[in-house]
């Protein structure tokens, strides 16, 4: 299964024009690398993910899992919590866990679980039969 970790690289530091996205790339690709994550992320940057408030915003998702989006991520202090969570999403079959068993920080800063789009479709397929 593909699991994949998107991250925003136009959010700002309020004030500033720093974009901490790019640099939370680089960060956390090395930080994957060398950690014993059980399965394969594939990390890119993208746009916009409309969390401007809450620079730097990632999201997590995966085929059949929810999708997970988190806010004021500081590339300085929460790769660690980041390379965490990506283990336990691994290994979750459905994505789905409760803030209270987010590593750290990603307790409190999530902006978002998003339930796996798949699960709409079959409900949508059970009504028609």
């Amino acid at each position: 299964m593909e699991h994949r970790i998107t991250i925003c690289t136009s959010c700002k530091h309020k004030g500033t024009q720093c974009r901490p996205g790019f640099e939370l790339i680089d960060k956390l690709r090395k930080a994957l690398a060398q950690d014993a994550v059980p399965e394969t992320f594939e990390i890119s940057g993208v746009a916009c993910m409309a969390g401007c408030n809450h620079p730097c915003t990632v999201a997590y998702h995966s085929t059949k899992k929810a999708t997970y989006l988190f806010g004021d991520i500081d590339p300085a202090v929460d790769v660690e919590d980041l390379v965490a969570f990506a283990k336990q999403y691994a290994c979750l079959h459905d994505g789905w866990c409760s803030s209270v068993d987010r590593p750290g920080k990603l307790r409190h800063t999530t902006l978002a679980r998003v339930p796996a789009a798949i699960l709409a479709i079959e409900a949508a397929q059970e009504r028609v039969s």
